[in-house]
């Protein structure tokens, strides 16, 4: 069966009428025994001051993961670097024992791109919703896809 696409939007808190909620999607995750979840999230309009502190970075990936009941392995990574201002920002991974979390931060345009990937099943907008509210963001937009 080929993966199916499902995009949810979520603006300033308000969640559009098109959005499939999470027990939805664990439900068709689980049904379709499906090999993986990912989500990614994308953040507008974020906090200046927390997308450029490696300690509240850390601080979030650790909260992120107790959320959403993953077992981290290992420390995260997070580094500073970018060759032109337009991308340069904290990226991070974080390895998890059902597979990864990371992202990326822009400082240019206080814009977060983070990606939730795992064997076990969560809940995406629940995830997104946490990742907003984290970073103060404006704005969040996520997809979710499942992998067969």
């Amino acid at each position: 069966m080929a993966s199916k696409v499902m995009a949810n939007n979520v603006a300033a808190g308000n969640v559009m009428a098109e959005t499939v909620s999470d027990a939805e999607i664990v439900a068709q995750f689980k049904q379709r025994g499906c090999w993986g979840l990912y989500t990614s999230v994308d953040l507008k309009g974020c906090d200046p001051a927390s997308i450029r502190d490696a300690e509240k970075i850390h601080r979030f990936i650790v909260e992120l993961c107790d959320l959403i009941d993953m077992k981290r392995f290992g420390e995260p990574q997070i580094i500073h670097f970018g060759p032109c201002e337009r991308v340069a920002g904290f990226s991070m991974t974080q390895l998890i024992e059902t597979s990864l979390v990371s992202g990326h931060f822009a400082n240019e345009t206080n814009a977060a791109y983070l990606d939730i990937f795992s064997c076990k099943e969560y809940e995406p907008a629940k995830a997104a919703e946490f990742c907003r509210d984290f970073f103060g963001a404006d704005s969040v937009t996520y997809q979710v896809l499942f992998r067969d």
